[in-house]
């Protein structure tokens, strides 16, 4: 099985992540002279572990039961950054569709920018799980990482935005994982993430920003679950949660519903938003409305993160955990 792994803070046992490829004759990839199949629902990696139990683990860190790869267990390790090399050194290594030949575009713009150490070409492009219909995935490290991959994005010989028509390509896409939102609003959403489509191949390409090497934003932060809630809350602070693992500030206006007593009390000190996966990355900025549902937990740190949350990392088989922009 191949896993994505999920955040920077892992316990001496264990890689936290999901099962993203794994062997099933009902997949539509080809590993290691197998079949394998692409998973993207995080819940889902439970029930495909099930004869693995030694794959699940409390995490402080995060503050629930996750799923992740015993340290003894891993065979290969892949990694972004090395593979953008190895693709820029080798094009003989991808077959040639024409999403390859576009990532081809973009890896050699990449390394020509001198952003091959800041940029990584992750999904099934990283693992060689690819084929013709594959979407582009790539990571960046940092403000420099972050810089540029904008400037990437704005390549129009490139990658052209999401826009007119294409719009409603991109919403049946989101709107399947972040149900409850408007058009006009998860489109707003949408636009300030990277992401577009490919100029040859028309293919979906997003760029995951990730924190930099040497980042210990959460490498002390331990968190407690203490239920369940949704409210609508007002962004206060959005510089932390341009990058995955993100952390925005915020400031609950009104409490919709909670699995806690008086809510109330809680939401006068619920201070963050916190989500270990990029669909939320970027996604919102100071003085947002946003309806959130997802985990209220306690978090506890060498600095001003600590306080009440709400969490969004989904490692629930029975919810969905939500941030949908208001207004």
């Amino acid at each position: 099985m191949i896993f994505k792994v999920i955040g920077d803070v892992h316990p001496g046992t264990h890689f936290l992540g999901y099962v993203k490829y794994y062997p099933d004759a009902r997949g539509d990839r080809v590993l290691y002279g197998r079949t394998y199949r692409q998973n993207s629902v995080v819940s889902k990696a439970f029930g495909i572990l099930a004869d693995r139990p030694e794959c699940y683990l409390y995490s402080p860190a995060v503050g629930c039961v996750i799923t992740g790869v015993p340290r003894e267990d891993i065979v290969t390790h892949y990694s972004c950054r090395q593979t953008l090399a190895a693709l820029h050194q080798e094009p003989g290594l991808l077959e040639q569709t024409a999403v390859s030949e576009d990532l081809l575009a973009i890896v050699n713009w990449i390394v020509a920018a001198g952003a091959a150490d800041v940029i990584g070409v992750t999904g099934s492009f990283l693992v060689g799980a690819c084929n013709a219909r594959s979407d582009i995935d790539l990571v960046c490290y940092g403000p420099r990482g972050y810089e540029a991959a904008q400037a990437l994005f704005a390549e129009r010989g490139l990658i052209h935005p999401y826009e007119g028509e294409t719009l409603t390509r991109l919403y049946v896409r989101r709107a399947k994982y972040m149900v409850g939102g408007s058009f006009d609003a998860l489109m707003r959403q949408e636009a300030r993430k990277l992401q577009g489509l490919t100029a040859g191949a028309g293919a979906h390409i997003n760029c995951e920003p990730l924190r930099a090497d040497g980042d210990k934003t959460f490498a002390a932060v331990v968190a407690k679950e203490v239920g369940a809630i949704s409210v609508l809350a007002r962004i206060t602070d959005h510089s932390e949660g341009l990058v995955t693992p993100a952390l925005y500030g915020i400031e609950v206006d009104t409490v919709t519903e909670s699995t806690v007593d008086e809510p109330s009390v809680f939401a006068r000190r619920i201070t963050h938003l916190r989500s270990y996966l990029g669909a939320y990355t970027g996604a919102f900025r100071t003085g947002d409305v946003v309806y959130l549902s997802g985990r209220l937990v306690h978090i506890q740190g060498p600095d001003a993160h600590s306080g009440f949350g709400i969490e969004l990392t989904p490692w629930s088989a029975a919810e969905s955990f939500l941030a949908n922009l208001t207004r």
